[in-house]
């Protein structure tokens, strides 16, 4: 079935859509909102001695001032807005955001009970060089540091990230995520937690197959969740785009890459996906070739109970919005503790 054809049939009433342009960039992970071009070896150890790191790395504000008091907390219906309108600018950005929001929480450990985005360690440089977060030192961090010094000690970077994330989400047509605050910034690197933690594009033999599906369980189930929750945020890569300057994979998963919704199950079940003839990682391609999934995608729809939930979302988007939303909220709020509910929107 041609992309045309499918997108007439299955894009929502009223659906709020961008205009797509240059879209965010992905690394060899899962996660949709990949936006920035990961550099080669040596440009990143470059950009990552870059000033604007060393000040990154440096910051170490939070809520809790120096003496353990702590500080009055900020309108956050005010930080929400700011975001918004960087999104607002810019749709372009709002991808990376999530993929800020999701690589700060994302490294979460049930067992040893680290990671996660309750220190906000993501704007160290020590996590900013792990594989999978490329990129994200010259892109979303520096997009929110203007954000961050407007509000000062009453914003913790913890908070900051990951209000991105759902305000981005929002603000390119997705539901409205329940959100807490409260999280404190670690003051030093030692909280930044091992590499490795985050899935990959490709997992064992080249191209999808049960390795790909036993990768993701693996990587998810360190972090609590469950076969449907795995499927559920798996639907963000509606959002985004990959670019072989950056993660080596190349195109957009969906014809619409700034605009939230469940086109990427709808396109997973629908075309007949081909392996990419080109010099490039193993990918698939659309009959047109202008759309592209991974192999970690297309075992969504090879693994039987994976695939239930595809099925499910690509038939009801309201579901998808429902399942993703919880999904989302609990990735963001692993490992943390004393955080109050907050109206952001």
């Amino acid at each position: 079935m041609k992309v045309q054809a499918i997108l007439s049939s299955l894009l929502f009433t009223g659906a709020r859509t961008f205009a797509p342009a240059f879209l965010s960039h992905t690394r060899t992970t899962l996660h949709a909102a990949n936006v920035g071009d990961l550099p080669d070896s040596n440009r990143r150890r470059e950009l990552l001695s870059a000033p604007f790191l060393a000040l990154i790395a440096t910051s170490a504000s939070s809520p809790v001032n120096a003496f353990g008091a702590k500080n009055k907390a900020a309108d956050y219906k005010a930080v929400a807005s700011d975001i918004a309108s960087i999104v607002k600018d810019d749709p372009d950005k709002g991808p990376t955001l999530v993929r800020l929001a999701w690589h700060s929480s994302g490294t979460y450990d049930k067992m040893s009970k680290d990671g996660g985005s309750g220190g906000g360690t993501i704007r160290f440089r020590e996590e900013l060089a792990h594989g999978g977060n490329a990129g994200l030192g010259s892109t979303a961090v520096v997009w929110l540091e203007d954000v961050k010094k407007k509000y000062g000690d009453s914003l913790s970077y913890a908070d900051l990230y990951t209000l991105g994330g759902v305000v981005a989400i929002k603000e390119l047509g997705g539901p409205t995520i329940k959100w807490s605050s409260g999280r404190v910034d670690a003051l030093d690197p030692s909280a930044v937690t091992p590499d490795g933690r985050l899935p990959n594009a490709d997992s064992g033999p080249a191209g999808s197959d049960p390795s790909d599906a036993a990768h993701l369980r693996t990587i998810f189930n360190r972090m609590g969740f469950n076969d449907q929750e795995i499927v559920a945020l798996s639907g963000a890569h509606a959002l985004g785009r990959c670019r072989p300057s950056a993660s080596g994979y190349d195109g957009p998963w969906t014809p619409l890459p700034t605009t939230f919704n469940n086109l990427y199950f709808s396109l997973l079940n629908q075309i007949k996906w081909a392996k990419r003839d080109w010099s490039g990682p193993f990918q698939y391609e659309d009959d047109g070739k202008k759309l592209m999934m991974l192999p970690t995608d297309l075992v969504l729809i090879q693994d039987a109970e994976f695939k239930k939930y595809v099925d499910l979302y690509a038939g009801d988007q309201n579901k998808f919005f429902s399942d993703f939303s919880k999904a989302f909220n609990k990735l963001e709020e692993l490992g943390t503790t004393g955080l109050v509910a907050t109206q952001w929107s």
